[in-house]
């Protein structure tokens, strides 16, 4: 059994993190349904952003959603599921026939999970916009990068992954849980604004005592100091640095051969000599000389991994981190088990037999 086996959910194909998330809910035992397009361009697009990756562990069903009979026939579905995802812009479920007011109707118990960049309300709500937009809004693009560059984004695992995907399933299995008890419902409104600004709680938190300045790489935790930021080696390698606690910060400068007057740990002003220092001792070897010079000691020096490498690091093979395939697994364990064990797509279903699966007449694969 896997931990979310009972739970039926219908994905509105989109873009982002609708499809991470109906990821992350089918890796977990979810019967997730993923209604698509079924015009063939319309297709191609979101299956060649998620592949065989993004869209395992749930079927794709063809759906017109501007045809009545197929809105009808999800509207079926929807009457058999738990929960509900979708990312469109605010009013376009609601245009579709599709709204929350309709399929609550058909499923009191349903949790209609709502993920997109805004939110549903507030004067940005029907804009346009990218994960970088919403990084930028919620104050957290300002911390990245450096201090005489622009800020650069840290991918798309801020905004999309955590503040919408993973936000939105907390959301969602929280609607679940209540819904399970009281039998009523609810409209889950995940913004990606909302969940990348909650994260940054504890940076808030340090700027109210005064130990945190809106000045990008000047504060302790984005870089701007000698031991908590990355350094190339002399093959070209890098290593990442978080010697943050005293103890750990000794032991790098054991492995740096130097002492604490060479290198005091929280002499600011001796900051920019310190890294400078750092930065010639680390070019003298190669990345994985270093690697193995620190390993199994505390100084918290770990080499900075490529894609590719990283599939085939000795601890993520040990721990199962990665499929044969090269794939991510699902995260995290349970009793020492990873739900997802594979990469596969089970095979399309019309709608018909979707519904027909959920209402009893088929059992599910």
């Amino acid at each position: 059994m896997k931990p979310l086996s009972s739970l039926r959910i219908v994905e509105f194909d989109g873009l982002g993190p609708v499809t991470f998330l109906g990821m992350v809910l089918a890796d977990l035992g979810a019967d997730v349904v993923r209604l698509t397009r079924s015009d063939s361009a319309g297709a191609a697009v979101f299956t060649e952003v998620g592949g065989a990756i993004l869209h395992r562990g749930r079927p794709a069903v063809p759906v017109d959603l501007k045809d009545a009979g197929d809105r009808s026939r999800v509207l079926d579905l929807v009457a058999h599921c738990d929960g509900l995802i979708e990312g469109f812009r605010p009013g376009v479920m609601e245009r579709l026939g599709l709204g929350p007011d309709i399929c609550l109707d058909r499923q009191p118990a349903l949790v209609f999970a709502r993920v997109t960049g805004w939110g549903q309300t507030g004067p940005l709500a029907t804009a346009v916009g990218h994960d970088i937009n919403y990084l930028a809004l919620s104050g957290a693009l300002s911390t990245f990068g450096e201090a005489d560059r622009p800020a650069r984004p840290p991918l798309n695992l801020v905004g999309d992954y955590a503040g919408g995907a993973l936000m939105g399933a907390i959301g969602l299995l929280s609607g679940i849980l209540q819904a399970r008890t009281t039998g009523k419902g609810a409209v889950v409104d995940i913004a990606m604004t909302d969940g990348v600004a909650l994260m940054t709680a504890l940076f808030h938190a340090l700027k109210a005592r005064g130990l945190w300045t809106d000045q990008r790489d000047a504060n302790l935790l984005d870089g701007s100091t000698p031991f908590y930021r990355c350094y190339r080696c002399r093959d070209g390698g890098e290593v990442a640095v978080g010697a943050l606690e005293p103890r750990f910060y000794a032991a790098l400068l054991s492995g740096l051969e130097l002492t604490a007057d060479d290198a005091p740990q929280y002499d600011r002003g001796r900051w920019p000599e310190i890294t400078d220092r750092f930065a010639a001792t680390f070019a003298t070897r190669d990345r994985d000389d270093w690697a193995s010079r620190f390993e199994g000691t505390e100084a918290c020096v770990t080499p900075v991994l490529t894609l590719s490498e990283a599939v085939s690091n000795a601890h993520n093979r040990a721990r199962g981190t990665f499929l044969p395939a090269g794939a991510p697994a699902s995260s995290p364990v349970f009793d020492g088990v990873r739900p997802c064990g594979d990469t596969a797509i089970p095979p399309a279903l019309d709608v018909g037999e979707a519904l027909r699966r959920w209402a009893g007449a088929t059992p599910a694969p």
